[in-house]
């Protein structure tokens, strides 16, 4: 049995990688406001005596990072992908 090949992957066209772009942009600044209120609430929290809140708070906002890092993994990988394209041209 014969595995099926699949055709080479084009490189996204200049409007694409710019939607993908302010789409992941939009997205980081929601995370971004996201952590800001979690950081007053957890502070305020604190200050009032409530010790509980520290570490799911802390929890939360390391999953933000890795989100925002993830998108900035995938956002070098499409530029990578978009400078080889060009050099074998």
């Amino acid at each position: 049995m014969t595995t099926p090949t699949l055709p080479p992957h084009r490189p996204f066209s200049r409007d694409q990688r710019t939607t993908i772009v302010y789409g992941m942009l939009a997205f980081v600044l929601i995370m971004v406001i996201l952590q800001l209120w979690l950081l007053t609430a957890t502070m305020n929290a604190w200050l009032g005596g409530d010790e509980t809140v520290i570490w799911p708070a802390a929890g939360a906002s390391a999953f933000c990072l890795a989100l925002n890092v993830g998108l900035l993994w995938f956002l070098r990988r499409m530029e990578q992908a978009r400078d080889r394209s060009q050099q074998s041209r």
